[in-house]
């Protein structure tokens, strides 16, 4: 059951996804319970991104230029109104609708859901090998440094309490916000766990995920945090 008086943040940090931005609004606006807003962050889009998402029902904060996902997640957090807030990636490989199962699960004792990909299912073409190896490799050093049991810690799709995030100082500027902003609420003394989602390959558009590159940065990140930095 859905705890009652959720007032619901959807933040979409997006960046040149006219393609998908309108119709995961409207999805967002039609299944999402207990629903405040559909806020999308553009990135920097130098496609028609903010307009569609306008149109569709969204509110939208423009960014003068793009920044990264970190930037952008962390405008979302800045500006969003709700007591509860969930990320979900503009590309529409997350389908609003499993938000239910995030906010079930969100309990007085709970500060963050995750949707968990290896939990739930990839459909074909949803990832790629390297992607996966670079995913597992991630989650079990993160798992190994810090002694937790996670399986998908660079998911996207998330619940999160206000209240855990507040002092919670971010720094990422790239696809490592995922992780810090996992082991920030962890520090914290916030309750994270896992439920099982579906992933959808992408419909439109390419991935910004540069493999090495953001490999390298994240798991830095991991370590950094471990250390303390």
């Amino acid at each position: 059951m859905i705890p009652q008086g959720f007032q619901v943040s959807v933040v979409l940090p997006a960046y040149n996804e006219s393609a998908s931005i309108g119709a995961l609004v409207r999805r967002a606006l039609e299944r999402v319970p207990g629903l405040l807003e559909v806020l999308v962050i553009d990135d920097g889009s130098t496609d028609d991104t903010a307009a569609r998402a306008r149109d569709a029902g969204a509110r939208v904060v423009s960014l003068g230029r793009n920044g990264g996902k970190g930037g952008a997640l962390r405008r979302g957090i800045a500006e969003a109104r709700g007591d509860v807030l969930v990320f979900l990636d503009a590309d529409g490989q997350d389908d609003p609708a499993e938000t239910v199962q995030l906010l079930e699960a969100l309990g007085p004792d709970v500060a963050m859901v995750v949707g968990s990909r290896f939990l739930g299912t990839f459909d074909r073409g949803a990832i790629t090998p390297i992607n996966r190896a670079g995913n597992r490799f991630l989650t079990g050093a993160l798992n190994v440094l810090f002694g937790t049991r996670f399986t998908d810690t660079q998911a996207g799709f998330k619940a999160v309490r206000r209240e855990a995030l507040r002092g919670v100082e971010l720094r990422a500027r790239r696809f490592d916000i995922e992780v810090e902003l996992l082991l920030r609420v962890l520090a914290g003394g916030g309750r994270v766990i896992e439920v099982p989602v579906r992933r959808a390959p992408r419909a439109h558009g390419v991935s910004r995920l540069q493999s090495f590159r953001d490999g390298t940065r994240i798991l830095g990140r991991i370590v950094a945090l471990r250390l303390g930095r």
